[in-house]
This record gives structure tokens, C-alpha cells and sequence, in this order.
């Protein structure tokens, strides 16, 4: 009987066997709006090993991969690089139904699937640096911890040069082109900004460690299979210096202005803002919430120098879409930004102080203190707005080194 589904070869020995999830649009909070992939890899050894899971209702999808290559009886070995259930929600089922000899984690990563799923000690630890020996082929694993979860673990195969990264250099982007050198890079770069803005920014001191550590293992690496989106195989060295890039993360001579409105006022304000940034020399770009969603601010914010925040106030507070975007982007942590809060109000007017306080709390540089204006603004406000966003743009020039 042909098999509904068939896995993709990768190399001479290894196979995808993954699934497609075509339709999710929201991955804890992050839009995905191409979709995503949930990638697991059989490794043809002597000791045949599958390379993760995927989530729970896309497993029958994985095992007719499996069955396209072998009998999934006959897998050997399983490797958990990542306990999130988007990679293990699948795990204790194909464990009932393969009966694996070994089943490998982190030791973090052990205790994370033994809480999740309770499952009785069926989950062995392998250390940091250590190997799997497969026969006539060797895995090593290495800790990335908090990479993104503290349980992270990527595997190198060595007689592929194949790098299992597990949620590293990975990104949302359902296809049935399964490599990069499929896509056009444009679009890789746009969705793997994303996918790092998303999840990864938090971690950056972190990433910058576990590159330096992957350069340091003194292999070589032909391609990074990470656990969403495709495969690298041609444009590695360019992901890598991604990454190098986004976690060093140099303020760049732009500013991200994130707002929502009530009567078009606040609106208004963000507009001759980015007027005046404009005229000062700086780019800028205006994402009214309703419109753009929290995790596009994220991914625009990842080469910026400053970040703009305007809220109408409603019952004494922030409108809710902008606390939402700023608690949102609070938890990611980005770094080295400057700024300031703006609004419009009627009668009382707390949502820029609101907005400061969050600020301060990001450690965000408050350049100036916050324009408040009462119901429309007048040509005089809007002027007075336009001129604030003249002096944020000759102090990005001073930060980003524009000149």
C-alpha cells in the first residue's frame, strides 16, 4: 500500500519526515501568517534514529514519512533536542507504538517531557557533549540552554556534517520546498528576522555564546536541519552572520512608532512624528495596532535605535491593543533604544505616563518628555509633533553612527 505521505531525502543518510501545518496563524502570540513546518529527520544507520517529533495531530503524518524509508518498528533510537510539544506532543505515542531500544534528552530536557507527559522514567539523559554511537555513525549532542527553553540541545552528525538545530536558525514558513536554496532569500531573511525578533531576542546574550561554541567545536557543517521552516544547505554561512547581527543588535538609525487611536487623534500625532523623522534624516516606520500585529513591531524593532509608543487614554489607563504590543515586547527584551510616549485624551490623560513607566522599565532611553494633547489636535500640536520627531531623528544619528 502506497504511503499518503513520503519523506524528502536530506542526504545519503538522513531523511525528513516532518509535517506541514499549512493553516496555524498564531504561534503563542507571534503571527504566522505563512504557516509552519514541524520538522523530524530518520537518520539511516545502523541504528536507526529519529531526530524529534512533531506536534500531536500531526503524527500520523510523521509515521507515514517514516513508513515511506522503514517500518517505524524499526527505529532504534529517538532523540528529543527540545521538549516543547510542537516537537513532543507526538513523543509518547510513537514511543507506544515503536518501542525504541533508548530514548535520548538533555538532562533538563528529561525532566520537562517527564512533566508534560509523565512518562514513567522512558526518557534517558545524554550529557552535554556526549555521544550516541549508531553503529557506522556518531551523534554528539551539545547543551543550548535557554536557546530557547532551558532543555535546548542541538545534535551534529558527523559523516554528514549535519547539524540538527532544533529551534535555532529556524523560521515559520509552511512549503513543500524543503531547502533554502528553494526560496528566495529575501524571504528567508524576512521570516527568519521574525522567527529570531519573536523568539529568540530575549536569549541574545546567549545565542552570541552558542556560536562562538558551534565555531569553536572545530567541525565543519554542509547543513543545519532546524526544527521549523527549511533546511540549510547553501546559504549557512549567511544565516550564521544573521544571527550574529540580530543578537549583537547595534542600534540602527530608525525609529518604530506603535500606536492605536480612538477618533483618529493619537493617529494623527504618530503621523507627524514620522513627518519629522523623515525631514530629520531618520527612517521610520508607523505600525497602528489593528492594523499591524505585536509580533510585527518586534521584528521591526530588531534593527532600530528608537521605539515611539502613543496610546489614547480610556478609563484612566492605556488603550488595550498598545498594553498588549508593550507588555508583549517588554518580555523580548530588546536593547540599546531610545524614545518617548504620545497621546491624545479628554479628560484625565494617565496613558502617556503609563507608557513611560513601561519604557523605563525596558530600559529604554526617554529622550524627551511625553506630548499629550487634549481631544483633536490643533495645527500648532501637530507641529509641535512633527519638531519632536526632528530632534528623536538627530539623536538616532548620534546612537546608530549615521553621521
Amino acid at each position: 500500500m502506497e504511503n499518503a505521505f513520503t519523506a524528502v531525502k536530506v542526504t545519503d543518510h538522513v531523511y525528513w519526515v516532518g509535517a506541514v501545518d499549512w493553516n496555524i496563524r498564531d504561534f503563542h502570540g507571534y503571527a504566522t501568517d505563512r504557516g509552519t513546518t514541524y520538522n523530524a529527520y530518520l537518520v539511516m544507520a545502523d541504528r536507526v534514529t529519529l531526530i524529534d517529533t512533531v506536534k500531536k495531530p500531526f503524527m500520523d503524518e510523521m509515521l507515514s514519512r517514516i513508513a515511506s524509508v522503514i517500518e517505524p518498528s524499526k527505529i532504534d533510537f529517538i532523540v528529543s533536542n527540545h521538549s516543547e510539544m510542537d516537537h513532543s506532543g507526538s513523543l509518547p505515542a510513537v514511543i507506544e507504538a515503536v518501542r525504541p531500544e533508548k530514548v535520548f534528552a538533555s538532562a533538563n530536557g528529561r525532566t520537562a517531557l517527564e512533566e508534560h507527559f509523565h512518562m514513567n522514567g522512558s526518557v534517558g539523559e545524554i550529557a552535554d557533549g556526549g555521544e550516541i554511537d549508531l553503529g557506522n555513525m556518531k551523534i554528539t549532542c551539545y547543551e543550548t540552554r535557554m536557546l530557547h527553553w532551558p532543555d535546548s540541545m542541538v545534535s551534529y552528525l558527523h559523516e554528514d556534517r549535519l547539524l540538527f538545530s532544533q529551534d535555532a536558525f529556524g523560521m515559520h514558513l509552511a512549503s513543500t520546498d524543503l531547502f533554502d536554496d528553494a526560496h528566495p532569500l529575501r524571504l528567508l531573511e524576512e521570516e527568519a528576522a521574525k522567527y529570531y525578533a519573536n523568539i529568540l531576542m530575549p536569549f541574545s546574550h546567549l545565542v552570541l555564546k552558542a556560536l562562538e561554541r558551534i565555531a569553536g567545536l572545530g567541525v565543519d557543517i554542509d547543513i543545519v536541519a532546524p526544527d521549523h521552516g527549511p533546511v540549510w544547505r547553501k546559504n549557512i554561512g549567511w544565516i550564521f552572520d544573521a544571527y550574529r547581527r540580530w543578537a549583537e543588535r547595534e542600534p540602527g538609525n530608525k525609529a518604530v512608532i506603535f500606536h492605536d487611536t480612538m477618533w483618529g487623534s493619537t493617529d494623527l500625532m504618530a503621523r507627524a512624528i514620522a513627518d519629522g523623522l523623515r525631514a530629520g534624516g531618520a527612517g521610520v516606520k508607523v505600525l497602528r495596532l489593528g492594523s499591524a500585529h505585536r509580533s510585527d513591531i518586534a521584528t521591526e524593532l530588531l534593527d532600530a535605535g528608537a521605539i515611539v509608543v502613543g496610546s489614547p487614554t480610556i478609563n484612566n489607563q492605556i488603550f488595550p491593543t498598545v498594553a498588549d504590543a508593550l507588555t508583549y515586547i517588554t518580555g523580548l527584551k530588546p536593547k540599546g533604544l531610545v524614545g518617548f510616549a504620545f497621546g491624545s485624551y479628554g479628560w484625565s490623560g494617565e496613558s502617556v505616563k503609563h507608557i513611560e513607566e513601561a519604557l523605563a522599565g525596558m530600559r529604554v532611553e526617554l529622550v524627551a518628555e511625553g506630548i499629550k494633547v487634549r481631544y483633536v489636535p490643533t495645527d500648532e500640536d501637530l507641529a509641535a509633533c512633527r519638531a519632536r520627531g526632528v530632534e528623536l531623528a538627530v539623536k538616532l544619528r548620534e546612537i546608530s553612527g549615521a553621521g
